[in-house]
């Protein structure tokens, strides 16, 4: 929707949701329709006082060209002379981090699930040759139905055909190592992250966490990856998280088995429970809330 065709008279404004480094976001409620959205307010001082405009404007027509069942949508936009205002999917139960920081950690089928429907919405963006570059329980969020939505995507950027990006974004912890070294990227920064979510949804914590922050990179870089004894969580598992973090093809293959209907070859994965509940998870056999 072009930005001329919306104002603030055309929503009733709730109550505050949330806020990042550039505004806040409110519930509303759009009149005529009474369809419930976010709205994300942005004030232009904080985007010229960070040169963020041009920032903005990518963020913008990335999130609107997106449309999956797993990506929260952007509806439309409009700005007065203050403000810029992104009218947004209300995803009710919020970030998937706080769920987590609640729960201590996931069972497997609820992690299952939540790295499925991640690796689905993922597929579908980089079928658009968009990557992401920020993907962390805290812009993942869940919608009444508890439907995990990618959010966020600040960082996000239009991947050329054969031409890698170069800028060092996103957030320590979920780094992939070509991040790290400061080398050219592409896709695959994001399909690491589904490994390191699927250890911390099950561990409750990243697997490279330290202290330092250059402690971090090493342990990434070294894929240096423990499996604390406690909470249990099963060999099948684990080989998944060893194999997403070690084998930069695992995830292709992965999808690929999944869209052909074929199963994956058992001498280079043996989670096979993990994966049959990811299967499960992506041809929507359960969901759990």
């Amino acid at each position: 929707m072009a930005a001329e065709e919306w104002q603030l008279d055309d929503f009733e404004i709730g109550k505050f949701i949330g806020e990042g480094k550039f505004g806040k976001v409110y519930l509303a409620r759009e009149k005529q329709s009474g369809y419930v959205v976010a709205l994300k307010v942005i004030f232009k001082k904080k985007l010229e006082k960070y040169q963020f405009f041009g920032h903005l404007r990518r963020e913008i027509e990335i999130q609107h060209s997106l449309d999956h069942p797993n990506v929260l949508r952007l509806f439309a936009w409009f700005h007065d002379e203050t403000r810029v205002f992104l009218v947004l999917e209300y995803a009710a139960q919020g970030e998937l981090y706080k769920l987590l920081k609640n729960l201590l950690c996931f069972s497997e089928k609820r992690a299952a699930t939540y790295v499925a429907s991640l690796a689905k919405a993922l597929a579908y963006c980089h079928k658009k040759h968009v990557i992401h570059r920020d993907i962390k329980p805290e812009n993942l969020l869940l919608d009444y139905e508890g439907r995990l939505k990618i959010a966020d995507f600040g960082w996000a950027a239009q991947l050329q055909a054969h031409v890698k990006r170069q800028t060092m974004c996103g957030t320590i912890d979920y780094l992939a190592p070509e991040m790290v070294q400061n080398k050219a990227h592409d896709q695959t920064v994001d399909n690491w992250t589904l490994g390191i979510l699927c250890y911390e949804f099950l561990y409750g914590v990243p697997p490279f966490e330290a202290e330092d922050k250059y402690d971090t990179f090493r342990r990434i870089l070294k894929v240096d990856v423990v499996f604390p004894s406690s909470p249990f969580v099963s060999p099948e598992a684990k080989d998944l998280i060893s194999k997403v973090a070690s084998s930069e093809g695992f995830i292709e293959e992965a999808l690929s088995a999944k869209n052909s209907g074929a199963s994956m070859d058992s001498s280079k994965c043996r989670s096979f429970r993990m994966w049959l509940g990811i299967k499960m998870a992506l041809t929507g056999c359960y969901h759990e809330n």
